[in-house]
């Protein structure tokens, strides 16, 4: 297994992703990319993945492009 600087995320901020998911409610993301960048988005959450000991949440834009967040780079959520 792979080395990584993840830090798991509380199980209840877990469980509001896979709600979010379930539902298929849209959501307002602020989040860093692995630069330090800030982002800001409204996404709909479509997955939620583990890769490399790190969980992800794959997202689509209204553009349809699909990508992947980082959990714990995710700063802030609200649903639209």
């Amino acid at each position: 297994m792979e080395p990584t600087d993840y830090i798991p995320i509380d199980c209840s901020l877990y469980s509001e992703y896979e709600l979010a998911i379930m539902h298929r409610e849209r959501l307002r993301l602020s989040w860093r990319d692995a630069g330090g960048n800030v982002h800001i988005g409204i996404v709909t959450p479509i997955d939620l993945r583990t890769r490399s000991s790190a969980e992800f949440l794959v997202v689509r834009e209204r553009d349809g492009e699909a990508f992947t967040i980082r959990l714990d780079r995710i700063v802030q959520f609200s649903r639209v």
